[in-house]
């Protein structure tokens, strides 16, 4: 079965830069998150800088389980829960700890 759009450019991607997948979700979260803080004008601190993190994380997911379930024909919600993790972890430290001013942005 043919990749999607998204699974093609994401393949794309690791091939460019010789990054794991779970790198990618690392770096993805980190972007998101930087970007967020930047276009709001708002500390990385910020739950909502966090929350588009974490609405960014879910349609990529949500985007991967309609790609396993049209080429594999059940979903993979373990790796998808291991994306989405991999995608909160570093945003969630770094807001967390703005939060309790360990760090300032």
């Amino acid at each position: 079965m043919d990749a999607s759009t998204l699974q093609s450019l994401k393949l794309g991607i690791i091939s460019a830069t010789g990054l794991s997948r779970d790198a990618l979700h690392i770096y993805v979260g980190l972007a998101l998150l930087i970007a967020a803080s930047c276009i709001t004008r708002k500390s990385l601190g910020s739950f909502s800088s966090w929350l588009v993190v974490l609405a960014g994380a879910c349609l990529i997911e949500l985007f991967d389980l309609m790609d396993d379930k049209a080429s594999l024909g059940y979903w993979r919600w373990g790796a998808s829960l291991h994306d989405i993790a991999n995608t909160l972890f570093w945003p969630t430290v770094l807001v967390v700890a703005c939060r309790f001013r360990l760090i300032k942005f």
